[in-house]
């Protein structure tokens, strides 16, 4: 079963030298993901067209493989999950995270030109390999180690409806 195998996020108080490499993103144990915003706390949560970007195991394993820097956070996504490739689900998948959290996925995300602080190969040796952009759907705690499951699209709707 996929599972959470990362969290991470800007604090609010978080400032980042101008001159400093990559994104500053600190690990978390457990999380809130709010519904509409993202990770409770995050500075960069709030975007109402993405709240999270999400990642999974395997990408990160190729670009390492590929010699491309790949530790948790290093590329600018706040959650990875293992065992599921995000690639070969579409636009508009839902995925609980835990027991309440539900998030639906987004276009892929699309790299930055910040990225070429890391590797001057980046961001075009990337594209289309850093993440989906994901919204928060259903509030929930979240944590490391904790399930993911796809939301079968039957149940979609009605599964959100139900109150927890």
């Amino acid at each position: 079963m996929p599972v959470i195998k990362s969290i991470v996020y800007k604090p609010e108080f978080a400032h980042q030298e101008p001159d400093s490499k990559g994104y500053l993103r600190l690990p978390l144990t457990e999380a809130v993901l709010n519904a509409g915003y993202g990770i409770a706390g995050d500075r960069k949560g709030g975007n109402p067209k993405r709240n999270l970007n999400v990642m999974d195991a395997v990408t990160l394993a190729e670009l390492a493989a590929e010699g491309y820097p790949a530790g948790e956070g290093t590329l600018g996504e706040n959650i990875i999950l293992d065992g599921l490739d995000l690639r070969t689900l579409p636009v508009g998948t839902l995925l609980r995270l835990g027991d309440d959290a539900v998030i639906r996925l987004g276009e892929l995300r699309v790299p930055c030109h910040q990225l070429t602080q890391l590797d001057a190969r980046m961001p075009d040796g990337v594209y289309e390999r850093v993440g989906v952009m994901c919204r928060v759907v259903t509030t929930g705690k979240i944590k490391v180690g904790d399930p993911v499951e796809i939301v079968p699209a039957i149940n979609s709707v009605n599964s959100l409806l139900q109150p927890k």
